[in-house]
């Protein structure tokens, strides 16, 4: 039977582009003349622990030596790329109560000496850092990328905006790799494959396992997306193996016809951003308030793609509460943008949260697996547990935060405050099992700036005597009572005092014997004081805003 019977797709994968890219300028020397080096050293040196699988020692020595990075920014891209494939919640659980128990920096570096990663894929996520790079074209022109087709064809859920986010951008994903599939196929080629200056040729052969490696890109279907293959199970399959390039002989592609092939099939990603905005189905969550200048929508793609690809889009929530614990939620790709003024609860296990262009909001999440992604925000106050916390371009932002990973300062961001994480509701703890996140380690105070503006300017610890705990406002069936972890010793002296003030307040107004007229006179100023601060700081709003008690658990739950 021909190929073109089985209709062969190949796109890139969401997870690389949208979890692994830093939303930061990479290193100058993640190019391709380095990371060729880079290649052709650790496969040379395979007893020293570089090949086939990369331990984080040598990668520090190639990182700090080789490529002049700072050893935290080489812990950062190793620790990503770790997570992101070599962790599911079991071990990403082992793995902080390993950490959690080293009493000392030594042993720290002991136990993170024990880690590796495989070589190849690392060398492909270490390539794929380029697509947040900032060419001096993009500047002066504002063109995304080299060729104008590349620009996604879909409008962002929130319309189009001067500022484009990569990440999420599956179109964007499409055109790097069609531009850089032949860097990347050099790239994994073996040292004998290449010619004196170090490029491929037409007769280069791929290796079995430089094959496998591109499975942490690419993967693709036969059947109109019904079933998805990994990359080297549709590159090995005996009715394609002629046009892949495959030598059943030498376990080699030939490097042309791969390539050729890979051009030939690949296609945007079936179940990306643009198709979850163009036929995704809408959820009804969201009120529509009137006087509000853009409609709240909410999409996802949940019905029509296989696990692991499921994506809810939220935009334009305006004067509202909304709050979801959803099985639509559970392990999706959620983005948030232009939402304003508003209270937001999304209390289900997530996979990755990227918030976006929100202003004077609150917004609650269930633990996040990935990445909580926060840029061009003003006055959002975000709580969660999360994998790693990011944030680009934040305007006075607070974040109450319980993160086993040091949050990250991309640029531009002014006046952010963090502070302990400080609520809790009843299924936490299990979303956070869910999840692989667990109370320590717990580096939510030690934020590391990776713009070049001073840290006196960019962030702040919360003070103590600011701090309240958080209530959520909802009934739900859960175990959790507490505080995950508790809090921090000099918080909860703080919040013990309050307490006591409020004690000897409740004490001395008993012991002061009104009379009943008194006593009616009395409650009343309370009350009228009390709204009044309800009015000033907003939370009038938020309270007018919930929904009655039963009607609340339905909301929840939906």
């Amino acid at each position: 039977m021909a190929m073109d019977a089985y209709k062969v797709q190949i796109w890139a994968k969401t997870d690389p582009f949208l979890i692994g890219a830093l939303q930061f300028p990479p290193p100058a020397k993640f190019n391709m003349h380095y990371l060729r080096k880079m290649a052709t050293y650790v496969r040379t040196r395979s007893a020293e622990g570089c090949y086939p699988r990369l331990n984080w020692t040598m990668w520090r020595h190639i990182a700090c030596g080789k490529l002049q990075l700072v050893e935290d920014t080489a812990w950062l891209y190793f620790e990503a790329f770790h997570s992101l494939t070599e962790r599911s919640a079991p071990k990403s659980l082992e793995w902080a109560e390993r950490v959690s128990s080293c009493s000392s920096v030594d042993e720290y570096e002991k136990v993170k000496s024990k880690l590796s990663v495989d070589t190849l894929q690392f060398l492909l996520f270490l390539y794929i850092q380029q697509i947040n790079k900032v060419s001096l074209r993009t500047s002066l022109i504002g063109d995304e990328w080299p060729s104008p087709r590349a620009r996604s064809p879909t409008p962002d859920l929130a319309g189009q905006s001067n500022f484009h986010n990569k990440n999420w951008d599956d179109y964007g994903h499409h055109a790097f790799m069609q531009n850089h599939i032949p860097y990347l196929l050099e790239m994994l080629l073996e040292p004998d494959q290449l010619t004196k200056s170090s490029h491929s040729s037409h007769c280069s052969l791929l290796s079995l396992e430089a094959a496998q490696a591109l499975g942490f890109l690419l993967e693709g279907t036969v059947d109109k997306n019904r079933t998805v293959h990994s990359f080297i199970d549709l590159a090995l399959w005996q009715p394609l193996q002629n046009v892949s390039g495959y030598s059943k002989t030498s376990e080699t592609f030939s490097l042309k016809k791969l390539q050729a092939w890979i051009k030939e099939c690949f296609v945007v990603n079936p179940f990306g951003m643009s198709t979850c905005i163009k036929s995704g189905r809408k959820l009804a969550w969201a009120q529509q308030i009137d006087g509000s200048n853009r409609k709240a929508k909410i999409v996802c793609n949940v019905y029509k793609v296989p696990r692991g690809n499921h994506m809810v889009l939220m935009s334009y929530i305006h004067r509202q509460t909304l709050a979801k614990s959803s099985d639509t939620l559970v392990s999706a790709n959620v983005k948030l943008t232009h939402c304003n003024e508003s209270f937001i609860y999304l209390l289900s296990p997530l996979r990755c949260v990227t918030i976006e262009k929100c202003r004077n909001s609150t917004i609650i999440l269930g633990p996040v697996q990935s990445v909580l992604h926060v840029q061009m925000c003003d006055h959002v106050k975000v709580i969660s547990v999360c994998q790693r916390l990011s944030l680009l371009s934040t305007l006075s932002c607070t974040f109450h935060i319980l993160t086993p990973t040091r949050p990250l300062l991309f640029s531009g961001n002014q006046c952010v405050v963090f502070a302990p994480f400080h609520t809790h509701y009843s299924m936490l703890e299990d979303h956070m099992g869910q999840t692989g996140l667990a109370t320590l380690p717990n580096y939510w105070d030690r934020p590391q700036l990776l713009s070049t503006e001073n840290d006196n300017q960019v962030w702040k610890l919360m003070s103590p005597r600011e701090f309240y705990s958080f209530v959520i406002p909802f009934e739900m069936e859960g175990d959790t009572t507490e505080i995950p972890g508790g809090l921090p010793p000099v918080f909860q002296k703080s919040m013990d005092q309050r307490q006591q003030k409020v004690q000897m307040w409740q004490k001395a107004v008993k012991e002061a014997k009104l009379t009943r007229e008194q006593r009616r006179h009395f409650q009343t100023i309370v009350e009228q004081k009390f709204n009044e601060w309800l009015v000033k700081t907003g939370n009038r709003h938020q309270l007018d805003s919930l929904v009655s008690p039963s009607d609340g658990t339905k909301q929840v739950a939906g």
